[in-house]
Parts: C-alpha cells; sequence; structure tokens
C-alpha cells in the first residue's frame, strides 16, 4: 500500500514522502497513529493544501521537544534488582521500569517513547534511546545494581562482575607432584626423594 507520511517516521522517510510499505503495518500502525494518510489523488490534495501547516505544527513539536531534551543531559537512572552471583537478573528491566524510574526523576515519558532494543537482562550500565519526537531523541544511561552500594561502584566506573571473580595471585597454592601416592603431602614425597637420592 503507498502511504504519505505525515511525519517523520524512522526507517521509512520524512514528511510528505510517498512510500510503499506492507497492507498490515499501513492499516494497523500507520493510519490509525496519524502518522500517514493513504496515496490516493484526493489525500494527495488535502495534504498539499495543508503541507505548510503541517510542517509548522512538527516544528514547534521538535522544537518543544530538543527543550526538553536539554533537561535530559547526563541522566542517569538507577534500578536495584536481585541477581544471581553471576549478574544475571531474575527477571529483566523492562521499558515500564525505565519510564517509571524517569517519572521519579521528574521526566515526562510514555512506554512509546523509550527504545529498548532487548530487555535488560544482567546488573551493569545500560545506555537506552528516548525519542521525544521522531527527530529528536536522548540517550539515558540506566544502572541496573544489587544494592546502591554496588550501583555508586558502578557509577564510578568499577566493573563490579569482573571485580567479584578476580583471581587471588597472593594466595596459597599447593604443589602438585604427579607421581605422588594419593593422600601424600608434596612435603614428604620431596623428603623421601632427597633420601633415596642421597
Amino acid at each position: 500500500m503507498d502511504v504519505i507520511l505525515l511525519e517523520r517516521v524512522e526507517k521509512l522517510g520524512a514528511i510528505g514522502d510517498v512510500v510503499k510499505v506492507k497492507d498490515g503495518f499501513a492499516r494497523n500502525f500507520l493510519l490509525p497513529r496519524k502518522k500517514a494518510l493513504r496515496a490516493n489523488e484526493a489525500n494527495k490534495k488535502v495534504f498539499e493544501a495543508n503541507r505548510a501547516r503541517i510542517e509548522s505544527e512538527n516544528a514547534n513539536r521538535r522544537g518543544e521537544a530538543e527543550k526538553e531534551a536539554a533537561s535530559f543531559k547526563d541522566t542517569t537512572v538507577t534500578l536495584i534488582r536481585q541477581a544471581s552471583n553471576t549478574g544475571q537478573l531474575y527477571g529483566s528491566v523492562a521499558v515500564r521500569d525505565i519510564v517509571e524510574a524517569l517519572e521519579a526523576e521528574g521526566h515526562k515519558v510514555n512506554k512509546s517513547q523509550v527504545v529498548l532494543d532487548r530487555p535488560i537482562k544482567a546488573i551493569g550500565l545500560s545506555e537506552v534511546r528516548v525519542a521525544l519526537h521522531p527527530e529528536v531523541s536522548v540517550t539515558v544511561k540506566v544502572n541496573v545494581a544489587r544494592s546502591p552500594e554496588e550501583a555508586e561502584m558502578q557509577a564510578s566506573g568499577v566493573d563490579v562482575m569482573s571485580a567479584m571473580f578476580e583471581k587471588d595471585e597472593a594466595g596459597f597454592t599447593e604443589d602438585y607432584d604427579p607421581n605422588a601416592e594419593p593422600g601424600a603431602t608434596a612435603e614428604v614425597q620431596s623428603d623421601e626423594g632427597e633420601a633415596q637420592q642421597g
């Protein structure tokens, strides 16, 4: 189906572009959300007659979104979740959790504005895109941790998971003799070996 875009749609086109899309995408998404019109002669005339108004309204909304984007500068939200020793979350961080955290920080966003490519399923820092307008988006850091202390460590740049699993290089190491009898200690074996040589 050919449609005329009434606003910029990512990976599709800009205002006024006539694009060919699958029928289901047009019927279920673009047309009900007033993002496009069917590309027939009557709608083309209506669009051309209203083009200036549509473009000025879009410019106003973009201006408001740019002002709002300035308030998102360096925004980080911290989410405390339960996780296993390996850092895997029991569950995942969804769009709803991020929206609630941003609203608690005083930002007005809705679910459709948060672009989460895949659910966050492990502790650590993640970057999430928030599309305030089809042409204006900001990046928000999401700090997922098991405790506020762990969140502070992650925020300061410490990789909590690698710090947890660092090997103790100065720890006790036991000598291993492949020829030793089961249960015998390495010291006894070395003493017997010296006695046999001498």
